[in-house]
């Protein structure tokens, strides 16, 4: 596959053809300012020589922010969008030396191009063939569904491994809490999230500058499913047409993120996310993916200091206005706690290079960012997912995400997990993009049977209600012989699992 960075898309997607009916301390802190400055914010035309900057200020006090809008038009910025509640402007400018003369500007913390490869210039996206399920497969799973179950729940096996489908009898979540999906769009026309749509709190944020006209927030095509696969793991309906989300009752908003053609997530998207998710009551956004281009953002570059810096300051954002943002640990099997990681797929909007990164100074974000809870990723024997990125004092939390070497015991013997696709369709997917949301759901559970816990509430509670798992003696992940991974810690927290693996009945009990 071209373009498809390990955090969205991990080994085989099988979307069934059928629609049933029926803190760093070096990073600035966002503080919040009254309202956004009237600062010069328009748009101008990519050229094949534009590129893309986040523009980080000292201070978010309205001169500064003037200033620096101003020191952009010197410099030959166009401002696309200025968020100076946290001190950052989008900028494209078509100057090769416009980096180095901001970063001199009087009033910039940090300032950097947020890609590689020029705005006109897009990559594309080769998303492999698909394997279809027939309608009558199909047919045969719904005959399998026992009393209360969805027509495909027989193939969930995750919800039956977290206790989902019985926390759903107790507490299947408030209608007064959202669960956001930064993600490549989400398909609210799906009959299983139709009832759960939040379109009051759905934006395409792709650029930088939100747009919530109607259906912006769909995915630019059915090849775009990521999003909506997520969607429906946090809140498909228990309605009695397809699957079950991990909390049925809740509703999900969806943050568009993903470029429509690269279908990749640069920093000034990823920003807009997290600000327009705050201003708008989210309470829980889901994040599987890394920040393009970079898998790692190193802070001794300039480039990738500013991405990190941007990211970092919107999210922080969030957090202090009630959203508890968690992230997916990543696909690489890498030790995030490690000395070194080789990196062989950064930049992905242009040609990669090979390099060895300190995972302590180069950041994966947002999910090694203070604050964002780090899901790793486990299969139906609650062992790690061979794929599953790992380390001790980075993972938070272990969650279903799938593994096609753990056999499950259902119908399709499918170790991956069965979820939402556009049009009304269904499809298996695997990585730590499906950990993420099951452990989205619990939070968004926990959010409804403690409504005035805050996110750092929420994050110890997830922590302190999860099931512990011990680290293996030995852990050969694709049984293949050799040891593919060391897991590191006590059974109370370590590498592989963090503080244990989610449980979303143990959330719903008071």
């Amino acid at each position: 596959m071209a373009h498809l960075p390990a955090r969205r898309r991990m080994a085989l997607a099988l979307p069934i053809g059928i629609a049933l009916t029926a803190s760093f301390g070096f990073l600035p802190s966002a503080v919040a300012a009254p309202a956004d400055s009237p600062a010069a914010s328009g748009t101008s035309a990519s050229s094949a020589s534009s590129l893309a900057y986040v523009v980080n200020t000292r201070s978010t006090d309205s001169r500064t922010i003037a200033s620096v809008g101003r020191a952009i038009s010197a410099a030959g910025g166009s401002i696309v969008e200025t968020y100076a509640k946290i001190g950052v402007f989008v900028v494209h400018s078509s100057n090769p030396d416009f980096g180095k003369r901001i970063r001199a500007a009087k009033g910039v913390a940090t300032a950097g191009a947020t890609r590689t490869a020029p705005l006109s210039l897009a990559g594309t996206t080769d998303e492999g063939a698909v394997q279809k399920l027939s309608a009558a497969d199909a047919k045969s799973l719904a005959a399998q569904a026992t009393s209360g179950q969805e027509p495909l729940e027989a193939d969930q096996w995750d919800l039956r491994a977290m206790g989902a489908d019985k926390a759903a009898a107790i507490n299947p979540g408030s209608r007064n809490v959202t669960v956001g999906v930064i993600d490549t769009g989400v398909d609210d026309t799906h009959p299983d999230l139709a009832a759960n749509f939040s379109a009051s709190q759905s934006a395409n944020c792709v650029g930088g500058k939100a747009d919530t006209s109607p259906g912006a927030w769909r995915p630019a095509n059915p090849e775009h499913y990521h999003g909506t696969h997520v969607a429906g793991e946090i809140a498909a309906a228990r309605n009695g047409i397809g699957v079950a989300g991990v909390a049925p009752g809740v509703k999900v908003a969806g943050i568009k993120v993903a470029d429509p053609v690269s279908e990749l997530f640069y920093p000034e998207s990823v920003v807009c996310a997290f600000v327009f998710a705050a201003d708008h009551g989210i309470e829980v956004t889901n994040n599987s993916y890394y920040v393009d281009p970079w898998l790692y953002n190193c802070m001794d570059d300039p480039d990738q200091r500013a991405i990190v810096d941007a990211v970092n300051r919107a999210q922080l954002y969030a957090t202090k206005k009630g959203t508890l943002n968690l992230a997916s640990a990543g696909n690489s099997n890498d030790d995030l706690d490690s000395d070194a990681i080789v990196d062989e797929s950064s930049p992905d909007d242009s040609t990669a290079v090979t390099r060895t990164i300190d995972p302590h100074t180069c950041f994966d974000v947002p999910t090694q960012l203070p604050g964002v809870v780090t899901v790793s990723a486990t299969g139906v024997n609650k062992s790690k997912s061979y794929y599953s990125s790992y380390g001790n004092g980075v993972i938070d939390i272990a969650a279903p995400g799938g593994d096609k070497y753990q056999i499950p015991d259902t119908p399709s013997k499918n170790g991956r997990i069965l979820s939402t696709m556009p049009g009304g369709q269904y499809g298996f997917l695997q990585g730590t993009s499906m950990a993420s949301p099951h452990a989205a759901g619990v939070a968004a559970l926990l959010k409804s049977t403690h409504p005035k816990a805050g996110p750092a509430e929420l994050q110890r509670l997830m922590k302190a209600q999860a099931d512990e798992q011990a680290c293996p003696a030995s852990y050969d992940g694709d049984g293949d012989g050799v040891v593919d991974a060391t897991c590191e810690g006590g059974v109370q927290r370590n590498g592989f699992y963090g503080y244990g693996i989610v449980n979303a009945l143990k959330a719903v009990k008071k």
